[in-house]
């Protein structure tokens, strides 16, 4: 039986769900205000640079003629302590004569971290801090992400048959899931800021890679890992909103082809070009003579080093990177530790000999050992139409 402090943080965390798809890259918040047992306010925050959570309810409430004095609030995020694009939520709930406030979690924004509590005990509020805070660290994974690790949180996302099988051995995938499944991850692609692909995936199929059939606000930054920069200035994905092409060509000693140069010359002319941006995510280069000459001569085997790709989407504010590639891209996010959550949605269909789920390599010992600790759990399990979805997780949050 939940607490009265968890059924109205429950009511916040509602609230706050309703800018699942709108917030990036701030956090999605959401506040009630409660008296005599009853919520008499609420709001969310919707957009960055509009009205915080807090605000947002205590206009609601003003609209609606509502006092707040001696309510309680309830808010899924540490009230905000500084300005910004709006002002302090903390300093904004002081003359509402609110009694008690109640925080789902502290904010982890070095601008914040605890000085919102901070004030509101000052000016002798009593306040509380860890009503819920799973299921509020779970809505804003990805924001915590960027400000704890420094990097977004990876979802990957994968359809597969019963036995495991991605794609036929010719590549072939349309469709092995059901239309409720596709529509289902245009859902989880809507709620992130970026979705990600490798090049691969991108001639093989020449996806769109953008949100469709879900009603949203914005759509998704795009980003593709083309290491040599092959990709047709034709994509379907190129023609259309914001793309980052993550390469490994920037630097490079001795490399002089002009067809490779940084941007490609199709650049210059082509229709999106303010919105295409070219990121340097190649790994260091060492400078030995010896080194060089090396380095120089096998550039094309260079590979987007992935911790500093996901470092720099993190700070051009990408918190949650939606991951769909092949099995190659797949199993080098995953075996280089940077997948935090699993999305796979499996049909009920057996089709035998094709591509995986991943491309691990690993060592010797690793392929003669099963480990002993389990990494993942299961976080969830429902059916989509007629596919299973899994969600798995780190065991370590």
């Amino acid at each position: 039986m939940p607490s009265v402090d968890e059924q109205f943080m429950h009511a916040a965390l509602e609230q706050a769900e309703r800018g699942l798809y709108t917030t990036t890259p701030n956090p999605r918040v959401g506040c009630v205000f409660v008296r005599d047992g009853q919520i008499i306010a609420s709001g969310y925050h919707k957009v960055a640079g509009g009205p915080h959570a807090e605000v947002d309810a205590i206009h609601n409430a003003a609209a609606a003629g509502v006092s707040l004095q001696g309510s309680t609030a309830y808010v899924t995020l540490e009230p905000c302590s500084h300005q910004g694009r709006t002002g302090s939520c903390a300093q904004a709930l002081i003359p509402t004569g609110v009694k008690r406030v109640v925080a789902a979690i502290t904010d982890p924004n070095p601008l914040v971290a605890g000085k919102g509590m901070a004030i509101l005990q000052a000016a002798g509020i009593e306040t509380q801090v860890g009503v819920l805070e799973d299921e509020a660290r779970w809505l804003n994974r990805g924001f915590l992400s960027r400000m704890e690790r420094k990097r977004p949180w990876v979802r990957l996302k994968v359809a597969s048959s019963a036995d495991g099988t991605t794609a036929l051995p010719n590549g072939v995938s349309q469709w092995i899931t059901g239309p409720e499944a596709r529509q289902d991850g245009h859902k989880l692609r809507a709620q992130a800021c970026a979705v990600l692909t490798g090049i691969g995936t991108v001639k093989a199929d020449n996806p769109q890679l953008n949100v469709r059939g879900v009603e949203t606000t914005r759509q998704p930054i795009k980003v593709v890992v083309d290491s040599q920069l092959e990709i047709s200035p034709d994509a379907i994905l190129l023609q259309t909103g914001q793309i980052i092409i993550a390469h490994c060509l920037a630097n490079t000693p001795g490399l002089a082809s002009p067809h490779l140069a940084v941007p490609p010359t199709w650049h210059l002319t082509h229709p999106n070009r303010d919105n295409i941006q070219f990121m340097d995510a190649a790994p260091p280069v060492e400078h030995s003579a010896e080194q060089t000459k090396a380095q120089s001569n096998n550039y094309t085997k260079r590979k987007t080093d992935l911790h500093l790709l996901l470092t720099k989407l993190a700070e051009q504010g990408i918190q949650e990177l939606h991951l769909e590639a092949g099995f190659g891209l797949n199993g080098s996010f995953m075996e280089a530790g940077w997948v935090d959550e699993v999305v796979q949605y499996i049909a009920p269909r057996f089709l035998g000999e094709g591509l995986g789920l991943f491309r691990m390599t690993g060592t010797a010992k690793d392929k003669e050992n099963l480990p002993q600790t389990l990494d993942w759990k299961v976080q969830q399990v429902n059916t989509v139409g007629t596919d299973i979805k899994i969600t798995w997780i780190k065991s370590a949050l």
